[in-house]
């Protein structure tokens, strides 16, 4: 599969995010709405709250700061989308597009944050990653250890 072009994938991403809140806002007004996709829409609706109020800053005089501001809470919203898809859609090419949407606005959002100094967030797994990816720990004196014992000698 050829890689799409920097600057088309981010208005692919961009308009796939928009045409998912349009669609979780028609289906969630809705009466015909399946049931079944109430996790879904809700979680699209809490995305979509989320990154409108986000979006939603006081200029500051900074034209740099100001666009950084209000695009970090717009990827994170296509992110949280993306998320809701991958966890509840079945169309694997959908899901695969959630997939690089959210690796791709993960990037973004890194390089804006750097572009006007502000700190990366710590490192942490993804949220439908498990949470603890270190080894195991090393077992506990009250749990023997499995170990093959020498045979012993019958009296």
């Amino acid at each position: 599969m050829r890689a799409f072009p920097r600057r088309r994938w981010s208005s692919t991403a961009l308009t796939l995010a928009l045409a998912l809140c349009a669609v979780a806002a028609a289906d969630a007004a809705s009466p015909d709405a399946d049931p079944g996709e109430a996790p879904f829409l809700a979680e699209n609706r809490t995305a979509i709250d989320k990154m409108m109020t986000g979006m939603d800053v006081k200029p500051t005089g900074d034209v740099d700061r100001d666009f950084t501001a209000m695009m970090i809470p717009h990827h994170q919203g296509a992110i949280d989308m993306a998320q809701a898809e991958l966890r509840y859609g079945h169309n694997e090419l959908l899901r695969r597009m959630a997939q690089e949407i959210i690796v791709q606005q993960q990037q973004e959002i890194a390089a804006m944050r750097l572009a006007v100094g502000q700190p990366l967030p710590p490192a942490a797994p993804a949220p439908d990653q498990p949470s603890d990816l270190s080894p195991p720990a090393a077992p506990s004196a009250s749990v023997p250890l499995m170990t093959k014992q020498p045979p012993q000698k019958e009296p």
